[in-house]
């Protein structure tokens, strides 16, 4: 796809809303995880202003300058480099220059290189600023449709050892109340769906495949099912995939985890007032949650009845 001159005016006035992109800065710039129409018109105006591009790899990275019609400096910076590459970042900074910093796909230091790179420009006395964008995490979570979660975790990749990986699933699959979100190559992707059919059979997984690409999908269903359904087409196996675990909803807590003085106080209350009253002046007294303390006052009520 090739953004023609009129795209780029166009950038160029849409950032020019009292947004500055002051010298000596890096710029973290989101990339298209698929589909290069996702790219801001933000990260376009900042890559034409940019002296210097850092990239994870240098053929992406140049790859996406010649789309826009751009030629810069490329500068490799990757997993392997990153500390040492962050120094040639950190002399240009000090020449006054604006470089931009883009991974291959998505925003930068989620699952990527990054991180060491901003600690470095930071610690150096430089500013950094992020031009947000395209995350495949969190796309994944926007389609999931996980009502019961109230938050979500990034778990990224698991390790690939069986027995590495086991384990750091089960802690996964524990937390009660979020969403989880997993990455996978496609390499390891029946290992691990057979993984979380035996682990959680019943848990709700979503399984995205190759977002924003041509030939995207987005199944959501119960684990103990996934190992059939992912076996029935190869192409189901194939692209980078993006799980988000459905949240666990947490297990009821049990009466007698309440505190013995809350359960008394309740006890002497329930005896005198209406439920409710009592409820709510044992949970001020003793601090104890008043749902479960309403759940105790009806077993009292029922003893008593």
């Amino acid at each position: 796809m090739n953004i023609d001159a009129s795209l780029l005016r166009q950038a160029a006035q849409a950032a020019a809303g009292g947004q500055q992109y002051p010298a000596a800065t890096l710029y973290l710039v989101a990339t298209p995880i698929g589909n290069l129409a996702d790219l801001s018109l933000r990260a376009i105006h900042l890559l034409g202003l940019a002296d210097a591009l850092a990239c994870e790899d240098t053929r992406q990275g140049g790859g996406l300058l010649r789309h826009l019609g751009l030629h810069k400096p490329l500068i490799a910076l990757h997993q392997h480099n990153e500390r040492e590459a962050s120094a040639g970042v950190i002399a240009r900074l000090a020449a006054g220059e604006r470089v931009a910093y883009a991974s291959d796909a998505g925003t930068p230091a989620i699952s990527d290189p990054g991180a060491v790179l901003v600690r470095e420009v930071v610690a150096a006395g430089y500013r950094v600023l992020p031009l947000p964008g395209p995350s495949s995490a969190v796309t994944a979570l926007s389609v999931a449709g996980d009502t019961a979660a109230t938050s979500f975790a990034f778990a990224g990749f698991l390790p690939t050892k069986a027995g590495e990986r086991r384990t750091a699933l089960q802690a996964v699959l524990a937390v009660e109340g979020q969403s989880q979100v997993v990455f996978e190559a496609p390499h390891r992707i029946v290992e691990l769906i057979g993984l979380l059919a035996e682990l959680a059979p019943a848990r709700r997984v979503t399984v995205c495949r190759e977002l924003t690409k041509q030939f995207e999908s987005v199944h959501t269903a119960e684990a103990a099912t996934l190992p059939g359904w992912l076996a029935a087409d190869a192409q189901r196996q194939r692209g980078e995939f993006v799980l988000v675990l459905h949240a666990q909803a947490p297990q009821a807590a049990a009466e007698d985890d309440l505190p013995a003085e809350a359960l008394r106080v309740l006890a002497l209350l329930a005896a005198e007032l209406p439920l409710k009253q009592a409820v709510a002046l044992a949970a001020q007294i003793s601090g104890a949650p008043r749902n479960r303390l309403y759940d105790a006052g009806l077993k009292l009520k029922r003893g008593g009845d």
